[in-house]
């Protein structure tokens, strides 16, 4: 249950031409940042399923979030959260390179990476982004900030999505909130503590010495081996010099 929570962590919110080009694109111009936020998934009944805080940042169009399972509540809550704790597994962080097309997830306490490519769907969205018209709901007042409400409209060939974001005009227009629909789903993300600067190039690599996996039940086995004090999957090489 872990590596699915953590892949919907890394690819929300979605799109039909790729997860990665959607989630960037909403940020706007603002491709340098780092801030805290707020996660609330609800369901067709309107009801909380998935709640919890995040960190999230972005270099260069490359996306970064932490989030710590222990901390999240909800209906939804993966059975044995308590149990992941306790085996090093409840905090992990999904870094978008869409620089290098590669999805990374990261079990810290574990030093365990899962690595995955871009599918071609994602890639052909950042090659050519999906057509976006936007529309201007209002203005409104979001945790004592003035930010103005808009509706955006993404067209990918034949399909289309919508995005609703809370933006200020006083943070280069950053989405305080975004609202988007996920099948029955509504996911909404909170921002605050918005910082407009470029994060540490670092945050964005896979540190020196983390076991690689390229698929989730690999990294699984190699968890617990790792647990038991045996080895599994490759080690990382020390990201390169710029």
């Amino acid at each position: 249950m872990l590596l699915p929570l953590a892949a919907a962590q890394a690819q929300m919110p979605g799109s039909p031409g790729g997860v990665s080009a959607a989630l960037i694109q909403l940020f706007g111009a603002n491709t340098n940042f780092t801030a805290k936020a707020k996660m609330e998934v609800f369901g067709k009944d309107k009801q909380v399923t998935l709640s919890g805080p995040l960190e999230a940042a972005m270099l260069n169009g490359n996306f970064r979030m932490e989030l710590d399972i222990s901390q999240l509540t909800g209906t939804e809550v993966p059975a044995g959260s308590a149990l992941f704790k306790q085996m090093g597994m409840d905090k992990l962080t999904s870094i978008i390179r869409a620089d290098k097309r590669e999805v990374h997830v990261i079990l810290p306490a574990l030093e365990a990476v899962l690595t995955t490519s871009f599918s071609k769907e994602e890639i052909a969205a950042l090659v050519n982004p999906p057509k976006v018209t936007t529309k201007e709901l209002g203005k409104e007042t979001l945790a004592g900030v003035a930010v103005v409400k808009k509706q955006l409209t993404s067209t990918f060939g034949t399909e289309k999505r919508e995005a609703t974001l809370w933006v200020a005009p006083t943070l280069k227009d950053f989405p305080l909130q975004i609202e988007t629909a996920e099948g029955n789903n509504t996911l909404i993300l909170k921002f605050s503590d918005v910082k407009l600067s470029k994060p540490a190039a670092a945050l964005f690599e896979v540190p020196k010495g983390y076991t690689l996996y390229a698929n989730p039940e690999d990294m699984m086995q190699g968890a617990m081996k790792k647990m038991m004090g045996g080895t599994g999957g490759t080690t990382a090489p020390a990201p390169k010099s710029k």
